[in-house]
């Protein structure tokens, strides 16, 4: 840790928006002051690897080797994606060579007995990164959706249930399978115990977020933490970015706004980050906890935005301590 400091700064992310503010919070604290701790709940076992989807999204955009498209490493090839579908395969996870080769080392690594977090902490060495990225637990937590008339993993719903229109169907339930039975990990107890601040990232709380709340030593931890916890909303400018985050808050029933999502975390977090006042709550809103906020630009365009909007969060943060 920098000297001047008091402990690192914390955060739960997943998805691109809370993989975008933690690579603004690197520039802002540094990799030695910055903890991520990442979702597992859409981890997938496929082509004989072990993809874990969210702590790689996190870590590539920290290794500054993120893809423009915005997911897996840039310059990428997908020759055996491509063989596989010579062969008559259907593809429909499609993962890149490189991607697939973290996918490799991971398996093995489990297969060998190791935690996930200890094979985690390897991959990230070897990606070159100093800040940790941590993962929410070493047991399988895997979120399924209930929609279409079927059950599906996260990443079948996402890829195969995705309508041609773009969207995704109405979901009818979400369950995040093996977290009421499952621990965190040392690594995320320590972060959260010695954090100066807990930021949640502008990530969908149903799909990133609520499987890291579903864990009740994950929760307990969060709540015992003498940290303020901020959340930073997904809604910009009144929509999604990204995503199923509109379909999923529907499912929670509050609105896709600053305020469904205040709503939703409710008593977890000391405040948020949005673009648009909170309002007084109405009849179809759930009332929202009296929060402190912070009414800012949320788009993180370029390196500079994701720094500006970085800085304001966690200078609202220690404003709350």
């Amino acid at each position: 840790m920098n000297a001047h400091s008091q402990g690192p700064v914390v955060m739960l992310a997943g998805g691109t928006g809370g993989a975008k503010l933690a690579r603004g919070m690197l520039d802002v604290v540094g990799p030695d002051d910055l903890v991520v701790i990442a979702n597992t709940g859409d981890d997938v076992e496929i082509y004989g690897g072990y993809v874990s989807p969210d702590p790689d999204l996190v870590s590539f955009w920290l290794a500054d080797r993120i893809d423009e498209r915005g997911w897996g490493l840039a310059g990428d090839t997908f020759e055996v994606m491509d063989g596989l579908r010579d062969l008559g395969e259907e593809v429909w996870f499609n993962l890149g060579d490189a991607d697939l080769a973290i996918a490799l080392l991971r398996a093995a690594g489990l297969g060998a007995g190791e935690r996930l977090s200890v094979v985690q902490a390897d991959l990230t060495r070897r990606l070159g990164l100093r800040a940790e990225v941590l993962v929410m637990s070493d047991r399988p937590v895997r979120t399924r959706i209930r929609a279409a008339g079927r059950n599906w993993s996260l990443q079948e719903y996402l890829i195969r249930g995705r309508r041609p229109d773009g969207d995704w169907p109405a979901i009818d339930d979400v369950t995040y399978v093996g977290a009421a039975g499952a621990d965190t990990t040392p690594e995320v107890l320590a972060a959260l115990g010695a954090a100066r601040a807990i930021v949640i990232g502008p990530s969908n709380p149903v799909l990133s977020i609520g499987p890291m709340l579903a864990i009740p030593e994950l929760a307990a931890a969060l709540a015992a933490s003498p940290a303020p916890t901020v959340a930073v909303s997904p809604i910009v400018g009144g929509s999604v970015l990204k995503g199923p985050t509109a379909t999923c808050l529907a499912w929670a029933g509050v609105s896709a706004s600053g305020d469904g999502v205040a709503a939703l975390y409710g008593n977890r977090i000391d405040g948020i980050v949005l673009d648009a006042p909170l309002t007084p709550a109405g009849a179809d809103e759930a009332a929202a906890p009296d929060l402190a906020t912070l009414v800012c630009d949320l788009m993180m365009d370029g390196a500079a935005g994701r720094r500006r909007l970085a800085a304001q969060t966690l200078t609202f943060a220690a404003g709350l301590r």
